[in-house]
């Protein structure tokens, strides 16, 4: 596919399904409840306050509301921060092939633009949105298949952030290939696995990864050059675009149930579904076995002193699912950290990787577990998948439940209403405007 043929998906009408649409319609009303459930956690709070400090606008038109705050900071710094808001409770969705996250850096930059567009309507958003996830897609696929390193989303999300931008704002085609080099050339090449090893507010680069994203579309509307990004145009990627607008990769995007890292989630389920299945409690169980992938196996080991440590543990999320039987926000917060029947349940777990699940990573997050309880039953798993996916989907119900959880901190008639906007937006009439209009102070008034 050529760079022309990219464009015009990019900047022109592609015929997209209406299944394409309404599942961006679901990623976007998750994606905002994971930012309402993340607005006072102290990671949040730091980058709204650095946006508002340090990334002010120079003008109203150049402005955008940061989300569940209510200060301004400019198109670019509300990106920023809700990204980085959003990416530090990590609930939010994912794509298995790019081995990381879309949704969390493209939502805050369609909020972020659209501000300044009160007629954009519900249908164009969300068309706006499917193409960003698209491009993103191919963009992470391709950085994964060109290099050694494995590298955060912010990477190439940030590709899918100027994307957006540049169809909203009606950037001609030279434009969108200079925002996309921009984007590329300064989108955070951090490592994945470094994060992983010591797990902080860093997470997975998408702040950063929105904030190049959107300077680099202001950079190229306003004639800044940047060179042709290879990820997108070198020859040799160009089998990872030859579908682009007849595979709608975000039908495959997973919803998360947890706010835990994903490759942990296989292991939590299928501990989940023997308790389930076997009626039992943790004062029940003498052991649990996880077999599970190396990345999975690489997390962080031991009692997590902060939040960022608690969603990078599969020891800890096994431990709390184990006691409380299921995990939200409140499990991996503040008195979540230093729960002392979670701490105890630790020495139960041992956990060891097992080839066969690493071989099918990253297009699969396989893990089995075997439960030992007191009165010497062994009761094994099977291998399970982690749900959230097309591979073991949640039903709707199980993901507007998810929702209400995440998004606690709103009142119920904020919650209910914004849920609402998955429908909404679909509408003929409907304005993005009406959503906008939720995620900023006064929705409950």
């Amino acid at each position: 596919m050529t760079f022309d043929q990219i464009a015009a998906f990019t900047l022109g009408t592609p015929d997209i399904p209406q299944s394409a649409l309404e599942m961006a319609a679901t990623l976007l009303v998750d994606t905002l409840g994971v930012a309402a459930g993340a607005t006072d956690m102290a990671s949040a709070r730091m980058a709204r306050t650095h946006a508002h400090r340090f990334m002010a606008a120079g003008a109203p038109k150049d402005a955008a509301t940061m989300l569940f705050d209510g200060r301004q900071a400019s198109i670019v710094g509300a990106s920023f921060a809700a990204a980085t808001q959003i990416d530090n409770l990590d609930a939010h969705d994912g794509y298995n092939p790019t081995k990381g996250h879309i949704g969390c850096a493209v939502v805050p930059a369609l909020c972020a633009f659209a501000e300044r567009q009160p007629d954009l309507s519900g249908r164009d958003a969300l068309a706006a949105l499917v193409m960003s996830y698209e491009v993103s897609a191919r963009a992470g696929i391709t950085l994964h298949d060109t290099v050694s390193d494995y590298h955060t989303s912010g990477a190439w999300n940030a590709l899918g952030v100027a994307a957006l931008g540049a169809r909203l704002r009606h950037l001609s085609p030279t434009m969108l290939r200079h925002a996309l080099g921009i984007a590329e050339y300064h989108g955070p090449r951090s490592q994945m696995m470094r994060e992983i090893a010591t797990p902080t507010m860093l997470h997975d680069g998408s702040g950063m990864g929105a904030l190049a994203g959107a300077m680099a579309v202001l950079l190229a509307e306003d004639g800044f050059e940047g060179a042709p990004a290879i990820t997108v145009e070198a020859a040799d990627v160009a089998h990872h675009w030859a579908d682009l607008g007849t595979h709608w990769t975000i039908m495959d995007n997973y919803i998360k149930p947890y706010p835990i890292c994903r490759w942990a989630h296989a292991a939590i389920d299928a501990l989940g579904q023997i308790m389930q299945e076997a009626g039992l409690s943790d004062q029940d169980i003498a052991k649990v076995d996880v077999r599970t992938f190396a990345q999975a196996a690489a997390l962080y080991p031991g009692l997590p002193d902060t939040t960022s440590q608690a969603q990078y543990s599969l020891l800890f999320a096994l431990a709390v699912r184990l006691v409380h039987g299921r995990i939200g926000p409140n499990h991996i917060t503040e008195a979540g950290l230093t729960d002392t029947n979670v701490a105890q349940a630790l020495s139960k777990i041992d956990i060891t990787e097992d080839p066969r699940h690493s071989e099918r990573f990253p297009l699969g997050r396989w893990s089995d577990v075997t439960v030992r309880t007191h009165d010497s039953r062994v009761l094994p798993s099977g291998d399970v998948h982690a749900r959230g996916g097309p591979e073991a989907p949640m039903t709707m119900a199980e993901i507007e439940a998810k929702f209400h959880v995440m998004a606690a901190p709103l009142s119920a008639s904020r919650r209910a209403a914004l849920w609402d906007m998955q429908s909404r937006l679909l509408e003929p009439d409907a304005k993005f405007s009406e959503l906008l209009a939720l995620i900023h102070p006064g929705a409950d008034a």
